[in-house]
Parts: structure tokens; sequence; C-alpha cells
């Protein structure tokens, strides 16, 4: 009796979501002992006989379907690069988001690199051939260590070996490595993790905001573990760099992978520990479509393979502690409390009304200048630049691009001025107001801050760390570092005393999340600073700066949320939402109207003819509605009509765009 034929499931790798599914094709007998799961494939589609790639997700003997199937075309690549834990991954996000699993896939999987795709082959092949001697040249992985920093190693160890769920508050220091480097305590806070998780026998799956984390974590990682341990994987590597990283991650060996936000696709089948550094950071949230979050990809990871998930972060973000309030997240604090020294000086009575509205008060002077006796001082401004606008010397009008109507700013002091949207100067500019042709300045970014400081204290360094300059790290020597925030470099034992200037201007945000942002930044800076140095919280009072004062910035976020609750605001309940034409946004408005617990915002209008509206539910119901959702989208996409051959084209309204979980829903 003859084996019956095998068939292969394919996912055609297609952002058209009417191909949001498996395709059957039966492999031909030439190609069976190379198709297996995870390869690349070339398959035929019934529309116009067109070739597309794809990637086998399984490998089946029976299905449903009686008739007659399509055979494979071609095997691409033998090299199982999709995992069958990230396909998992990627088919539950896409669900959860109404998107298409294909364009997670994308993120997970980089653009094939066959030169790498070789060597990782030969290599493979070599170490096949070598078993016997393999053993005494496998990277020994350290003991975890018995006392991390602070924190009780016993919950450690359990939370790794009982797949716990914890909001870890991080320590507000910097700390010494062997090597010299200082780090945040955060970073090897998570590097202990790692080598546990290791020490366990699972692999451990790092992500922070952006590459100065992604620094700070290396570094603390090759303190603890052997090179050949660490895989990096993010979005700065070159295509090859990257394809090699996901390929490094198939070993069978446990390994600490760190990156950004996509790193919590990468490949490990056996996981012992996810963690997320600041995830309230924007750089966590996925710009591309289905715009996953990095905090609901590793949820939904978590829970698939069972591993420990740790969130990490001097403040917790209101997502967070609605886990923990929830009890899903336990939290994870240290023996000993750390609390910056945080001197608010709204809470402070101004000697006199002139130095109530100066920008630097009296007592951020005082400090400031003791510091730099002996040490590096942290100043935080919130733009970059030399005057981040400029508005009309005769009216006052803000001054506008002619070509654009972005706002005007300039870089360096006598610098022609600038659009800050579309970068073309405005030499021969001229006020549409009153017809005025000079300029004032309004507002002092970090290039101003410096020059104005420079002359306050002569003879000082002055250093500027912002997105042109960037600087990770400074000695302990006297200097006045201008930073804007997020980008404060670490200095060596801490900063002497810590500034946090503009916080009326970081306020002044249209934001739902504008108050945690702001924490967020503060405590981040307020973390850098020496035991016992002074942090200046300048002109911001009330709860926040009770938060910053008392160092319980959980408790502003418990606060927000019980708002958030109230008004009906996520994280208090997930969004939807839905651009696109009347026509289709009523249609999906329509699809998600008749559920308990939900409720819909609009549809309004906004720029270029599109309607928009916001879809809020409860958790309870989120299934159904991106459900719902996601068969509006399809249903869009295929009533679409085709555009006849040799007719102009005319760029054409998106049909339906569906965005689920945005961080800035009410924000067009």
């Amino acid at each position: 009796m003859t084996a019956p034929a095998p068939i292969a499931r394919v996912m055609v790798d297609s952002p058209l979501p009417q191909l949001d599914r498996l395709f059957d094709y039966a492999v031909p007998a030439s190609l069976v002992d190379q198709v297996t799961p995870g390869i690349r494939v070339t398959v035929p589609l019934r529309s116009a006989g067109r070739i597309a790639e794809g990637f086998v997700v399984d490998i089946v003997t029976e299905i449903a379907y009686t008739g007659t199937l399509s055979e494979l075309e071609s095997v691409v690549s033998t090299v199982p690069v999709l995992a069958p834990e990230v396909w998992a991954l990627a088919r539950q996000v896409a669900d959860r988001a109404a998107g298409t699993a294909s364009d997670v896939v994308r993120f997970a999987v980089p653009k094939r690199q066959v030169r790498v795709e070789k060597a990782w082959l030969a290599a493979r092949y070599a170490q096949q051939d070598a078993v016997p001697d393999a053993g005494p040249h496998a990277p020994t992985i350290p003991a975890p260590p018995t006392e991390p920093l602070g924190y009780p190693a016993g919950r450690i160890m359990a939370s790794l070996t009982g797949q716990e769920r914890l909001a870890v508050d991080a320590v507000p220091r910097v700390v010494e490595l062997p090597s010299g480097e200082w780090v945040g305590h955060w970073a090897t806070m998570m590097a202990a993790g790692a080598v546990a998780a290791l020490a366990a026998g699972g692999s451990a799956i790092l992500a922070v905001p952006d590459y100065r984390d992604q620094d700070q974590l290396l570094a603390a990682l090759a303190a603890v573990l052997p090179p050949e341990l660490i895989v990096r994987l993010d979005a700065r590597q070159s295509n090859p760099d990257r394809y090699r990283a996901v390929l490094a991650c198939r070993a069978e060996v446990p390994l600490a992978i760190v990156g950004n936000r996509s790193v919590v696709y990468a490949p490990a089948a056996n996981l012992g520990l996810i963690a997320l550094w600041d995830d309230g950071d924007p750089l966590h949230t996925e710009p591309l479509a289905p715009y996953v979050h990095t905090r609901d990809a590793a949820l939904v990871r978590q829970r698939q393979q069972g591993s420990a998930l740790w969130f990490l972060g001097h403040a917790r973000s209101t997502e967070v502690e609605r886990l923990v309030e929830i009890g899903f997240l336990g939290v994870l604090a240290p023996e000993r409390t750390y609390s910056p020294k945080v001197v608010p000086t709204a809470a402070q009575a101004p000697q006199d009304r002139f130095a109530a509205l100066a920008r630097i008060p009296s007592t951020a002077w005082r400090e400031a200048r003791t510091a730099l006796d002996s040490g590096p001082v942290l100043v935080q401004v919130a733009r970059p630049g030399y005057a981040p606008r400029l508005a009309c010397d005769s009216c006052g009008e803000s001054a506008r691009c002619g070509h654009c109507d972005g706002p005007l700013g300039t870089r360096a002091a006598g610098a022609v001025p600038s659009c800050t949207w579309c970068g073309k100067p405005a030499a021969d500019w001229t006020c549409g107001n009153c017809a005025g042709t000079t300029f004032r300045l309004v507002g002092q970014g970090s290039v101003r801050t410096a020059d104005d400081l420079g002359r306050a204290f002569p003879g000082i360094r002055i250093i500027i760390a912002d997105g042109e300059r960037q600087v990770q790290h400074v000695d302990d020597r006297p200097a006045l570092i201008i930073a804007t925030r997020g980008a404060e470099p670490i200095a060596a034992g801490g900063y002497h005393a810590v500034l946090l200037l503009d916080g009326e201007r970081m306020l002044a945000r249209e934001s739902l999340r504008v108050g945690e942002d702001c924490l967020r930044w503060w405590s981040n800076a307020a973390a850098l600073a020496r035991p016992g140095a002074s942090v200046v919280l300048v002109g911001v009072g009330g709860n926040l700066a009770s938060a910053m004062a008392t160092w319980r910035p959980e408790a502003y976020a418990a606060a927000e949320l019980v708002d958030r609750r109230r008004l009906r605001f996520p994280p208090a309940i997930r969004v939807a939402t839905l651009t696109g034409t009347a026509e289709s946004v009523e249609k999906a408005v329509a699809s998600v109207t008749g559920l308990a617990g939900a409720d819909v915002l609009g549809p309004v209008g906004v720029d270029g003819g599109s309607v928009r509206a916001i879809v809020r539910f409860d958790y309870a119901i989120g299934a159904a509605v991106a459900a719902a959702l996601r068969s509006e989208v399809i249903r869009a996409a295929t009533t679409r009509r085709a555009r006849v051959p040799g007719a102009p084209v005319r760029t054409s309204l998106p049909t339906l765009k569906v965005r689920c979980d945005d961080t800035e829903p009410f924000l067009e």
C-alpha cells in the first residue's frame, strides 16, 4: 500500500487581506525530500497565472478538499526560517489586531541572503560531522547570581522556573561593570534574569526601545555570559547581519537574544524569559500594519510558550498597572528602597516675582554650582536645536513655512531659519499677517541652552547630547551635559546633580499619555544621578511632582487608570481606529454596533476626504470585534473595482484601514 501524497499548507507572502489564510498544495515527487515546515517556496496563484512566494507552515496527508490540488512551483530555500512558534505567534497577534499574518511574519523573517544561508548550512553540516567532539567545546553557562543587586535571588529563580509574570521596579542608579563601563541598574537586572533563564535551559528574549539601551544591555550581558550565547537582533543591522542573527537563533543551545521591538518575534523554541525594558516608550509601538505593540506581542507569546515575563521600568505604564491590578502581573521590588533626592521647585516660595518666571530658578542654580565643583551635571531640556520656534517680531504671530505652512525654527545662533517639517530654508521670509520680515526667538532648545549656560559658567565643559549629537557616556570630570529627553548619556559614577527643565513645555502637549510620558522621561533622567545627588524638577507641581518627590510612580499610574476607567479611555478598554471611505467605515461600524460592551465615537471627516471612527470595546469581546473588523477589511478589499487598462491613474481613498490599540487614538 502506497503512502498518501504529502500536502503542503502554505502561507502566501502577500499583504492582501483576502489571501490571509493557508493554501493547500500538492508536493511533487521531485520535491518531497526538500519540503519541510518553515522553508520558502513558490506557488502558483489561480489569478492570471501568477507565481508568489510563501512559507510552508505544515505538511499533512489529508484535507477536506476532494478536488485536484495545484502543485508547489519550486523550493526557494531548504533553510527553515519560519519557526513553528513564530508562526503561531504571528497568526494569533494578527487575529488580535485585525491584521494579516504575513505582515507580522515580515517583521520576524528578514529578506533572504543567499551567501549567509550557504555559510550557515556549511557550518551546520560541519557541526553535525563533528558531533562526538562537540561536547568539550560547548559554551559554558555560568551559574545565576546569588544576590542580583538588592533583589531577592529566590524570587528571581522562582519567577523563571514557575513562569511568573512580573512588573519589576528598576532601581534608580548606575553601576560599574568589571570592564569599567557604567550602565543602568536595570541592564544588570535583565542580564541576571537572562543568566538564570539560560541556566534553567531556556532562552531569553530581551527587548529595549533604542540603541542606547541596547548597548547598555549588551555590555551587561558581556560581563556575565560568553559572547557565543549572546545574539543581537535589531533593525539597525544590515540585511545580512540581521538574517545571520535570525539563523543563529535557531541553535539548539539556549541564547540571550537582544534587540528592539521586532526581537519579540525571534525564533526560540525553548523560551525561558521575555523581558521588556521601558514598555511605555513610544519606540515600542510598531508603525507598520498591523501596528502591534511589543508589550502585546510579548503577552501573547508568553501565554503560548509558558515562559516567565518581566516588564521593567523606573515609571510604570498604565497598561502594566492595569495588569498588576487585575492580578495578571506580580510585583518584584528590591529589598531596600532606593529613592533619588527630588526637589520640586514649584513647591518652594520664590523670593521675588521675577524668580518665579525664571527658566532656571535660584535653587537649580545653587545645586548646579555646588555639584560642578566635584563632577558632571545633567540638564534635561524639551527640544533640540537653538530656537524651536520663531515668531514675527512685529505682530508676534508664529512664523510659518511658505512651502508647507510648517513652523520655522533655527538650529544654531545666526543660522538661516528653516522649516521643522520639510526642512526648506526661509531666507526671504515674509509674515503672512503683517508683512514683517524680522523674527523673534521663541523657546530655548539644547543648543541655545548650552550657549546661555556656557556664559553663566565660564571655563566649564559643555556637552550637548541630542538626536544629532549622539553621546552615550561621559567621564566623572566637571561638565554641563545638555540633553534632550531620552538622549541623556551615562556619567561615570552618576551625575552630581540633575536639572529637569521645561516641564511646562513637555506637559503642554495634546496627548492622552502626556502625564505618564513626562514622568517616565524625568524618572529615567533622575535614575542617572549618583546616590544623594539632588534632582531639581523645575516648574511642575501637583500629582506628577508628588510622584517624583516620593518616588512612587506606580501611585500616579494607578490614579491615572482610575480616570481612564471612568472615561472609558484605553487601557481601561481597548480601541480600534477605523479610517477610510464613508461607506466602508459605516459598514465596519455596523458590524460591531450590536456587540455588548462596544460603543462608537464618530465618524468624523479627516484630511483627504476620508472619515474616521473610534470603536471602544471591553477586553472580553476583543476577539469578536477583531474578527468582525477583519471581515470588513477583506470585504472592502475584494469589492474594490480594478482600474481599466489605459485609463488615467486616479489617487483613490483608502477603502478601509483598521488600527487596534492605538496609543494615541484621539489624535489625527
